[in-house]
């Protein structure tokens, strides 16, 4: 089904922060709008930092950045990954990150080099920069979420370059 066909599971993105006086507050509340199709697949970004600790109290809102698939460097990436039944990225690709993802809704594979991962909902991977392409192989979407963690080595003898 084309990508435009299709309808997503719409995210709500709720974002906290201070007001002038510095007291708590809700900056945003709504549906997350910042999104590419990936063909069956729908990336949603939530939020990014350009370093690390991260300002705070900047009020630039950082889920609307225009980014690649890795973050900016020193930095961070969040987004959520919404997969159609049947959808794949086969390509081998990977980055030189630590990514923190989390199933949050149907159940979606992951294959490495020489091995393979089924992810169910409510489950964790930390991945370590590693070689790797996604599939959903269930007749329901799956929901994941990415935290993307600027990481070292860069161009490492005993890694393959980074393919994003």
């Amino acid at each position: 089904m084309a990508d435009s066909a299709r309808s997503y599971i719409p995210i709500r993105r709720i974002v906290a922060g201070h007001d002038e006086s510095g007291k708590s507050v809700i900056i945003s509340d709504g549906e997350a709008e910042n999104y590419r199709g990936l063909g069956t697949r729908r990336s949603t970004l939530m939020w990014a930092t350009k370093e690390t600790p991260a300002d705070f109290l900047n009020t630039e809102d950082a889920g609307l950045w225009k980014l690649g698939t890795p973050p900016p460097p020193g930095g961070t990436r969040f987004c959520i990954i919404e997969s159609a039944p049947g959808a794949t990225y086969p390509a081998m690709h990977r980055t030189d990150t630590v990514d923190y993802v989390i199933c949050i809704k149907g159940e979606i594979t992951m294959d490495l080099d020489d091995s393979t991962v089924v992810m169910k909902e409510g489950d964790v991977l930390i991945q370590l920069g590693t070689n790797h392409g996604w599939r959903n192989e269930t007749d329901q979407p799956a929901l994941v979420a990415f935290v993307l963690v600027d990481g070292k080595p860069k161009n490492s003898p005993k890694l393959p370059p980074p393919r994003i």
